[in-house]
C-alpha cells in the first residue's frame, strides 16, 4: 500500500474550515504526477484528483465531497485519507473511470454514448444514426480532445453543398449535442470551442420552404393515397386532418379514437422531438367525425392497445415508410394534370415542383388553415406540438398576413364622405 501524504492545512476539517472559499482547489502532492485537491465551497468542500498526461498536461477529476460537515462514508463523502486512495485509484483508470475507458474516446465512440443516452432519456436514436451517415472516415477516428473549429467548420460547409442549411444545422446540432455530453463526463477534454465555433449555426436556415396546398389539392392527393390501398389512404387522410407528424401517427392507439362524443377527437401521442426525458402524453384533437366512423369501423374488433394505423401487412408504420408511397400519389396528381394540360408549361401541384412536395406539406397546410381561421397561435402550438416560438418563426409570414387582414378591419377612414363635403 502506498504510504500517505501530511499536509497540516489538509488532513483535518477544522484546518480547511479555516481555508478561505475559493473556485481553484489547493493542491498536494499524492503519489507521482498524481495531485489531491480541496476546494473550499459555502457548504462541504470538494476534493479533487489531478493526474499528469505524460505529455506536459494534466487531467482532473471531481472525487466526491470531504467530511467538512458528515461523517466521511468512503463512497460519496472522504476524509483526506480516503481521498488520497481515490486519486491514486483515479490515475490508474484514467478519468473515464475504467480502464477500458481510460483512452481518450474517438469521435465514433462519443456517438455511440450519445445514442445510448438518447435511448435511455426517451429520445430520438435517429439523430446519432444521421450524424454517422455524413461523417467522413477521418472525423470518425479522431479523439475528441483534439478536434479543432477548422475541421468541423470545413466537415459542415461541404454538407452544405448538397444538403439544405436547415438539415445542416439540424445534423451538426446532433454532433454538438455528442461532443457536449463527451465533455460532460471527461474533464480531459479542455474545451468546447472547437464545435462551439466550428459546428456554429448557418443563420437564416429555417426560411420557409414550407409546402402549404390547397384543400382541393390535398383532397386530390387522398384520394390517390387511398387508390394505392385503404391503410395507406387512411394514414394520409388523418395526417391531413390532423397536421400530426408521422411518428405520432404511428402511436396512436385503437382505445385513442373517441368517437362517442358530440365533438368527436383524437388523442393524439407527443412526439420524442426536444431535449431532456421524453414521456410521452397524450393531447385531444378534434376531428371530423366522418374520419372517426371510417377509424372506427377499420379498428373494428381489435384491442384498445392495439395499433390504429398500420401497413397493409398489419405491421406498424415505420420511420419513412410512406415516402415512397406518398411520391406515388403525387405522381398520379402530376398523371392526371398531363392529361388535362392544354400548353407546354411544367406542372406542378397546388404551385409547387411535384418532386418538394411531401407528406409534410399535409402538416404545413393544417397549421397555416388553423391561423388563417383565426385560431390563437397558442392552441394551434399546442394541438401540433410544437412551440408558439417554432410556430412564429416558421409561418410569420401567414401571421403576418393574418394580422394584417384583422387590423385592417379597424382601420379609420378620415376622408370626407360623399354628401358631406
Amino acid at each position: 500500500m502506498a504510504r500517505s501524504t501530511r499536509s497540516a492545512r489538509l488532513e483535518t476539517r477544522t484546518a480547511r474550515l479555516k481555508l478561505p472559499f475559493a473556485k481553484k482547489p489547493a493542491f498536494v502532492k499524492v503519489a507521482p504526477g498524481v495531485g489531491l485537491g480541496y476546494r473550499r465551497n459555502q457548504t462541504a468542500g470538494t476534493w479533487v484528483a489531478r493526474v499528469a498526461d505524460g505529455k506536459g498536461g494534466n487531467w482532473t477529476k471531481s472525487i466526491g465531497f470531504a467530511d467538512d460537515f458528515d461523517e466521511a462514508d468512503g463512497t460519496g463523502t472522504f476524509d483526506f485519507w480516503q481521498a488520497q486512495d481515490r486519486a491514486r485509484s483515479i490515475s490508474r483508470r484514467g478519468s473515464a473511470g475504467d480502464g477500458a475507458d481510460a483512452k481518450l474516446a474517438t469521435v465514433a465512440k462519443v456517438i455511440d454514448r450519445y445514442e445510448a443516452d438518447l435511448k435511455t432519456r426517451g429520445g430520438d436514436p435517429g439523430n446519432a444514426g444521421r450524424v454517422r451517415v455524413h461523417l467522413n472516415d477521418a472525423l470518425f477516428s479522431r479523439t475528441v480532445a483534439l478536434l479543432t473549429s477548422r475541421e468541423l467548420r470545413e466537415w459542415r460547409d461541404v454538407l452544405a453543398k448538397t444538403l439544405s442549411p436547415a438539415s445542416v444545422n439540424r445534423i451538426a446540432s446532433a454532433l454538438k449535442a455528442a461532443l457536449n455530453l463527451a465533455a460532460d463526463h471527461d474533464e480531459r477534454i479542455p474545451s468546447r470551442r472547437a464545435w462551439e465555433i466550428g459546428l456554429a449555426t448557418i443563420p437564416d436556415a429555417e426560411q420557409a420552404r414550407n409546402i402549404i396546398l390547397t384543400d382541393e389539392t390535398i383532397r386530390g392527393l387522398i384520394t390517390a393515397s387511398y387508390s394505392q390501398s385503404a391503410e395507406f389512404g387512411l394514414l394520409v387522410e388523418v395526417a391531413a386532418v390532423t397536421g400530426a407528424r408521422v411518428s405520432q401517427l404511428a402511436g396512436l392507439e385503437v382505445q385513442d379514437v373517441q368517437g362517442d362524443r358530440v365533438d368527436a377527437r383524437l388523442m393524439m401521442p407527443s412526439s420524442k422531438k426536444g431535449r431532456g426525458q421524453k414521456k410521452i402524453s397524450r393531447r385531444p384533437v378534434p376531428v371530423p367525425l366522418s374520419i372517426v366512423d371510417r377509424l372506427s369501423q377499420h379498428a373494428k374488433n381489435k384491442a384498445g392497445s392495439t395499433a390504429l394505423l398500420v401497413k397493409p401487412s398489419g405491421e406498424p408504420w415505420r420511420k419513412s415508410d410512406h415516402s415512397r408511397l406518398f411520391k406515388r400519389a403525387v405522381k398520379k396528381l402530376v398523371d392526371e394534370a398531363t392529361e388535362a394540360r392544354v400548353d407546354d408549361k411544367p406542372i406542378k401541384i397546388g404551385g409547387y415542383d411535384p418532386k418538394e412536395v411531401t407528406i409534410y406539406a399535409l402538416r404545413h397546410s393544417n397549421i397555416v388553415r388553423h391561423l388563417l381561421a383565426n385560431v390563437p397561435i397558442r392552441v394551434v402550438a399546442t394541438q401540433h406540438d410544437t412551440s408558439v416560438a417554432m410556430i412564429e418563426r416558421t409561418y410569420s409570414r401567414f401571421i403576418s398576413d393574418h394580422a394584417d387582414a384583422l387590423a385592417r378591419g379597424a382601420l379609420l377612414d378620415v376622408a370626407p364622405r360623399e354628401g358631406n363635403q
